[in-house]
């Protein structure tokens, strides 16, 4: 089976009508109330992984940009939204964005990675793409709080933390603005979804330190580290 072909029976399967609309109103949630105020009405904003565009639909941003491989993402993605359909791994193909942004975003995508190697490439692509002084948003589920959880889907295979996943983005040129260890719960799937209940969660981050498994970092590239 090919990877586009697995990747779309793997998600129609993981969530069905119902669930996929209540995670729109989740994301929609939180945007509205935590994720716009680091996004400038007036940037560019590129998402990565970002299947089937609950993020990027609702974010408000000048110009908008979506990768992922799976070919469904182009069929809900909104007209404002380019959608590429490409291996960010192969360098050839990122080659075929020749443009910088202000913003990237990446949601629930380094646990499906293989290895350290795969990572390093994509913060480094991160780096590259990002304009002099460009933010890298990343919300991430964190094995050190949700370790019990963290395989029970078939496709997550590299444990991460927000402490190697801090390192290495310092490592790879980043500075660090935020970290948030504990911040969204690990998984909405097969739990209630309640938008109010979601905005409540939001305003009392005393919660996040119960009920957090997954982290938010958000990171800074101070110069442009792009190559020539």
């Amino acid at each position: 089976m090919k990877p586009d072909e697995y990747l779309k029976k793997l998600y129609a399967n993981r969530f069905d009508a119902k669930q996929m609309r209540s995670k729109l109103g989740l994301w929609k949630i939180l945007i509205d109330d935590f994720l716009q105020k680091y996004v400038s009405c007036n940037s560019s904003i590129l998402d990565i992984g970002g299947g089937y565009c609950e993020f990027i639909n609702q974010i408000k941003a000048k110009e908008k940009y979506l990768i992922d491989l799976n070919p469904d993402s182009q069929l809900f993605a909104n007209t404002d939204v380019k959608v590429l359909n490409l291996d960010i791994l192969s360098l050839n193909q990122q080659k075929l964005l020749a443009f910088q942004f202000d913003i990237i975003f990446i949601s629930n995508f380094f646990e499906h990675l293989r290895n350290k190697e795969e990572i390093i490439e994509i913060l480094s692509f991160c780096l590259n793409s990002l304009k002099p002084q460009g933010s890298l948003l990343i919300v991430q589920p964190n094995f050190k709080y949700s370790f019990k959880e963290y395989y029970d889907f078939i496709d997550h295979q590299l444990p991460i933390t927000h402490l190697s996943l801090k390192e290495l983005l310092e490592t790879v040129g980043f500075k660090i603005d935020l970290i948030i260890p504990r911040f969204l719960p690990f998984s909405t799937k097969g739990r209630p979804a309640s938008p109010l209940l979601l905005k409540i969660y939001l305003k009392l981050p005393l919660l996040w330190q119960f009920f957090g498994g997954q982290m938010f970092i958000k990171a800074s590239k101070l110069i442009d580290t792009a190559s020539p």
